[in-house]
């Protein structure tokens, strides 16, 4: 159910922040082919050991990954550099997709954080 409560979150979305978040939907489920599509907080997000690991939201005038955790975003800070954020939520344009590298560390410091054993897939 929550894959179809996902693609009704994105139907909601206009272009181009749809593909955008698309691409970042697939990218993450690439990465976490095992995880668990959910919706937490009111977003998407995705599971993995019960834990929820990363997420997405559209904005009026940004996109938002979501890490769900308030030190992911500073232990990347140097490859973040140029990106807005908050301490829980990194921005980007509705049309520029976060670089997949990008998401691959995002996802694999949460997850060395949160102390979930696991490698991601390439």
């Amino acid at each position: 159910m929550a894959a179809k409560d996902i693609d009704a979150y994105l139907a909601q979305v206009a272009e181009p922040g749809r593909q955008t978040l698309n691409q970042l939907r697939s990218d993450i489920r690439a990465l976490l082919p095992e995880a668990q599509e959910c919706i937490s907080y009111a977003v998407p997000a995705f599971k993995v050991d019960n834990k929820v690991v990363a997420g997405f939201a559209a904005f009026k005038n940004h996109l938002a990954y979501l890490p769900f955790s308030g030190s992911v975003l500073p232990a990347l800070a140097d490859d973040l550099a140029g990106y807005e954020m908050t301490k829980g939520s990194l921005h980007f344009p509705h049309d520029q997709p976060l670089p997949r590298a990008l998401v691959q560390k995002l996802i694999k410091t949460r997850l060395q954080q949160s102390g979930i054993d696991g490698d991601l897939a390439p």
